[in-house]
């Protein structure tokens, strides 16, 4: 199983994180060039630290008692869908829960990377979650959350991408950005689940993904559950398909086909 410490970053990532570097580096020759005076030195780490993007914010949150759960998905970071399961797994008090998602929608972006592009990251309010907004594809955010970049753990225990709004399903796979999300973290080792609400226009609405959310938390729990027993399927990513009106509708298993037209 490859290590996500060693998981190397598509080129261009990440511009504010060079200025974190360019500051503990002028930090250190500050420190050094004071010596022994004391409150010199803590008076230049005091500026620092005001000056500093911030990327130890994980490391107040993380409670060691309980596993890492990452978030990312492909519609977006302020999507319903990802919004209300990132609030209903805080709710839980069972995770650290960690977010890393697309600044904007990137849900047909398939497993693409940015190569020629800088990406920005920024850090987003989201309750209870350390959670980053980033200028890339849903690749690029599992690929740099795994890194090491900005969160303080080494590797998460599950990565879940979602709830993306619309079908996930059959050949809608291969082009899918909330499915290639899932596909990272596990080139990277990690498991992984990629849930998406079936979405009919005219029919569906937002509370839908709060119905989602209670159908799919009882399937991440018990994933949880035999991950930690060493039971879940090694090399493997679910791909879960919430019906529409998920409370009335049962749930059912897929598989990838090939439609015609």
């Amino acid at each position: 199983m490859t290590s996500v410490r060693n998981n190397l970053m598509p080129p261009g990532l990440v511009s504010n994180l060079e200025q974190v570097l360019l500051n503990k580096k002028k930090k250190s020759k500050d420190n050094d060039d004071d010596g022994d005076d004391g409150t010199s030195k803590q008076s230049n780490e005091e500026a620092n630290e005001s000056t500093e993007p911030s990327t130890s914010d994980s490391t107040e949150n993380v409670d060691s008692s309980k596993p890492v759960l990452l978030v990312t998905n492909g519609d977006g970071i302020e999507s319903p869908g990802l919004v209300y399961l990132v609030e209903a797994l805080v709710r839980e008090g069972l995770y650290n829960v960690h977010v890393c998602a697309p600044q904007s929608d990137k849900s047909v972006s398939g497993h693409s990377v940015t190569l020629r592009e800088t990406i920005a990251v920024s850090s987003a309010e989201i309750n209870g979650a350390t959670a980053y907004e980033v200028s890339g594809t849903p690749v690029d955010c599992v690929s740099l959350a795994l890194s090491g970049a900005l969160f303080s753990w080494s590797k998460p225990l599950l990565v879940i991408s979602g709830i993306n709004r619309g079908s996930s399903c059959g050949h809608h796979m291969f082009y899918s950005g909330v499915v290639a999300g899932a596909r990272e973290a596990l080139i990277c080792g990690v498991p992984s689940l990629s849930i998406s609400l079936n979405w009919k226009k005219d029919e569906s609405q937002e509370s839908d993904f709060k119905d989602a959310v209670s159908v799919c938390l009882p399937l991440i729990n018990a994933a949880t559950r035999d991950i930690g027993k060493g039971i879940f399927p090694r090399s493997c990513l679910l791909n879960v398909e919430i019906p529409t009106s998920p409370l009335t509708n049962k749930v059912c298993p897929s598989k990838v086909v090939c439609e015609e037209y």
